[in-house]
């Protein structure tokens, strides 16, 4: 750009006016700077082409659709001709699962507008004294617990004035008055008529509480009355012939017991349950046998 600008400055503008003829611009261009990138080019502005709009309407149902006819009397496919204007069949709006998610939120375009419940603007209170005085009058009025006002022929009395000086007046009585008498001795409550004796009130406490004590010894022994009828003392006899048949049941147990004392591979789990039944029986009639041999044996008198 230096070696084609030199020149140019001192050969005369029709000569430097050829040689831009003569040397396309693109060549001028290449070799760097030039003075025609100082202008910026000018924006090429685009036509939008005109937004699309169909000529059919954006309500119609669509043709030979199978989806508005699940559940219906009507054929499999709705609308095959392409006539209709409208959905063959109304949607359901909540028939069976109720309305659709979100439907009972409050509209965000419905809300209370401001004086909608009073009908128009709010009356101020000497607007509503001077256009409805009627709503601001009581509607029952209580009797009066008063007098009431001074009547215009009740006079009061004027014109008393006193010339006492209340403050001097006060200071002197009370510089002037008598101390007041003490009592020349305590008082003595150890001297009271009731001292050191048991007050009424508890007298009739304790007795409460004594009748409430025996009430309660008088259930206890009936109680134990009761248990004792129902419980009787078990006879010599009877106590002998009770052990005299443990002893017989016992030796049946151990002889069946001694049977089976060779055997000493338990191999099977018959064999290892009477083992364990016959120990089992002789250990329970010995503690028989030995409850027994106390005396004064209470048993219950339905046996």
């Amino acid at each position: 750009a230096d070696s084609l600008s030199a020149p140019l400055l001192h050969i005369p503008f029709a000569l430097a006016a050829a040689w831009r003829l003569c040397c396309p611009l693109s060549s001028i261009m290449m070799h760097g700077e030039s003075i025609y990138n100082i202008i910026p080019p000018k924006p090429v502005v685009q036509e939008r082409p005109p937004m699309h709009k169909s000529k059919h309407a954006g309500t119609q149902p669509p043709s030979c659709s199978t989806f508005v006819t699940k559940g219906t009397t009507q054929p499999a496919v709705a609308n095959s001709a392409g006539q209709l204007t409208q959905k063959p069949v109304s949607d359901k709006s909540h028939s069976t699962f109720g309305k659709p998610k979100g439907a009972y939120c409050d509209d965000p375009t419905n809300y209370m507008k401001k004086n909608a419940k009073t009908g128009g603007k709010v009356l101020t209170l000497a607007e509503m004294k001077r256009e409805h005085p009627e709503a601001l009058a009581p509607r029952e009025l209580k009797p009066s617990t008063r007098g009431g006002p001074p009547k215009k022929e009740d006079i009061p009395v004027m014109n008393l004035v006193t010339s006492k000086n209340f403050v001097v007046a006060n200071a002197v009585e009370t510089i002037l008055a008598a101390p007041k008498k003490l009592p020349e001795g305590a008082k003595d409550y150890l001297k009271k008529e009731d001292y050191g004796k048991v007050p009424k009130y508890l007298q009739h406490i304790k007795k409460d509480i004594e009748a409430e004590y025996q009430y309660i010894r008088e259930l206890q022994a009936q109680r134990d009355q009761e248990e004792a009828e129902k419980c009787r003392p078990l006879s010599e006899e009877e106590r002998q012939g009770l052990i005299e048949g443990l002893k017989s049941r016992w030796e049946q147990v151990n002889t069946a017991y001694q049977a089976g004392t060779h055997i000493t591979k338990l191999d099977t789990t018959g064999k290892t349950k009477r083992k364990e039944k016959h120990e089992a029986e002789l250990a329970q009639i010995e503690k028989d046998i030995e409850k027994l041999s106390k005396k004064n044996i209470m048993v219950s008198s339905e046996f």
